[in-house]
C-alpha cells in the first residue's frame, strides 16, 4: 500500500445497513491442509529463524462463504451452520463467544446493521482452518461494503489476511499463526517462509505448484473426517508452553527441517519423499502429544504407511480431519482401506478433495465487477 494511504476501518464506516440495502455482499475463501503448522506462530519462528522455518499449505476447494445483508440498525446478527444464531447490539457484542471473532471484526469496522451469514463446505471444527477462512472472507466483504462508491481503494490479499490474523489473535488471547489466513486469501499450493524480517511483514510467499500441476495433485490426496470435532487450543497451548520453557526444542528443529524437505519434494514432484516427510513429521507430533490422534486416526495413519503414503492430522489434531498424500495408484488403493475403517464410526467418512487455485473470491452480485486491482507494494 502506498505511503499515506490506508484502508478505512474506523469512523466514517458506520452506515453499513444503508450501503447493504443497495444489495448484499458475498465472498468466499478456501480451507487448507498443511505440513509445518505451528511454525507460523511468532513464538516459534522468531527463535528458529536461523533454521529458515516454513509451512506448506494446500488450499482445498471446500470453501467458506460469507454473505452480508442489511439488518436492524446498530445490531449484528451472525448465522453459521453448527452454531446457534447470535444477535447483539454492536456496542455490547461479546468476543468471548463461539462466534466472537465475527463480532470482533464487526466492531473493528463499526459495522452495525449487518446480518453475517456463514456457510462452510467443510464440517464444523474440522481442523481445516474454516474459522480463519470465514474471518478472511468477512474482512474482505466488510472492506467491499466500505469501498462502495470508492473504487480507487486497493486491496491486497496479504493485507486482508493480516487484518484477519491480528483480530483472531486478539480475540483468542494467545499467539496465533498466519498460515490459515494466508491459504484462505491466496489459495493454491504455497510454501510460507517465516523470515521474521519485521512485525509488519513476517513471511515470504513461494508458489510450489501452479496450474495443472497444482490441480492434478488432487489425485494424490485423500481427506477424511473422523466424526468428532477438533479442539486445537489445548494442543497448541501445550506446545507453546513447552517451547517457552525450553522443552522439545530438538523436535521442533526436526519439524522445521522436515517442512523444508517436504516443500522441496513436492515442488519437484517427488511424492515418495514428500509422503515420507509427512509420516516423520506426524510421528514427532504424536510422540510429543499422543492425544492429537485417536484410535481411529492411528489406524488410518497405519493404513497409509502400509500403502507407501504419508498421513497427517489437520491443524493441531485432537479430532477433526486427517489427510494423506502419495502416488495416485497408492492413494486409489488407500481410499478403499480408509472407507472401510471410517464406516465403523457414525459421522466419519471421506470428504471430496480438490485444490483451490483461487483464494478470496467474490460471489453473487458483487462478482460482476471483477476483482479489484492488487497493490503489490507489500512485496508478498
Amino acid at each position: 500500500m502506498r505511503a499515506g494511504r490506508r484502508i478505512p476501518v474506523g469512523p466514517g464506516a458506520r452506515d453499513f445497513r444503508s450501503r447493504l440495502e443497495e444489495g448484499p455482499v458475498c465472498f468466499s475463501a478456501p480451507c487448507r491442509v498443511d505440513v509445518g503448522g505451528t511454525l507460523d506462530i511468532r513464538t516459534f519462528f522468531y527463535p528458529l529463524r536461523a533454521l529458515s522455518p516454513c509451512t506448506v499449505n494446500l488450499a482445498l476447494d471446500l470453501r467458506t462463504t460469507v454473505r452480508l445483508e442489511p439488518y436492524a440498525a446498530g445490531r449484528v446478527k451472525v448465522s453459521s451452520r453448527g452454531f446457534p444464531a447470535a444477535d447483539f447490539a454492536l456496542a455490547r457484542a461479546p468476543f468471548r463467544h463461539p462466534l466472537g471473532l465475527c463480532f470482533a471484526l464487526a466492531a473493528l469496522f463499526e459495522a452495525g446493521g449487518v446480518h453475517i451469514r456463514i456457510h462452510s463446505a467443510s464440517p464444523p471444527r474440522s481442523g481445516l482452518g474454516g474459522s480463519s477462512a470465514a474471518a478472511v472472507a468477512l474482512v474482505r466483504a466488510l472492506l467491499e461494503v466500505e469501498r462502495r462508491g470508492r473504487r480507487d481503494v486497493r486491496l491486497h490479499p496479504g493485507r486482508v489476511a493480516q487484518i484477519a490474523q491480528a483480530a483472531e489473535e486478539a480475540v483468542a488471547g494467545v499467539p496465533c499463526g498466519f498460515q490459515d489466513q494466508l491459504a484462505a486469501a491466496f489459495g493454491g499450493i504455497h510454501c510460507w517462509e517465516w523470515s521474521a524480517l519485521t512485525p509488519e511483514r513476517p513471511f515470504r510467499r513461494r508458489v510450489l505448484l501452479r496450474g495443472e500441476r497444482a490441480r492434478g495433485l488432487a489425485s494424490c490426496l485423500l481427506l477424511a473426517y473422523l466424526g468428532v470435532p477438533h479442539v486445537s487450543a489445548d494442543v497448541n497451548g501445550r506446545w507453546i508452553r513447552e517451547f517457552l520453557a525450553g522443552g522439545r526444542r530438538a523436535a521442533w528443529r526436526e519439524i522445521a527441517a522436515l517442512s523444508r524437505g517436504f516443500a522441496a519434494a513436492l515442488e519437484r514432484g517427488d511424492l515418495e519423499r514428500a509422503a515420507e516427510a509427512i509420516h516423520r513429521e506426524t510421528a514427532i507430533r504424536r510422540r510429543m502429544t499422543p492425544e492429537v490422534v485417536d484410535a481411529l486416526g492411528g489406524r488410518l495413519i497405519a493404513a497409509a504407511r502400509r500403502r507407501g503414503c504419508g498421513a497427517r492430522f489437520s491443524g493441531a489434531g485432537a479430532g477433526g480431519c486427517l489427510w494423506a498424500l502419495g502416488p495416485p495408484a497408492a492413494i486409489a488403493a488407500l481410499r478403499g482401506d480408509w472407507a472401510e475403517l471410517l464406516a465403523r464410526r457414525p459421522g466419519a467418512g471421506l470428504l471430496p478433495v480438490g485444490i483451490a487455485l483461487r483464494g478470496l473470491r467474490a460471489e453473487g452480485e458483487n462478482a460482476r465487477g471483477g476483482p479489484p486491482r492488487a497493490d503489490f507494494s507489500l512485496g508478498i
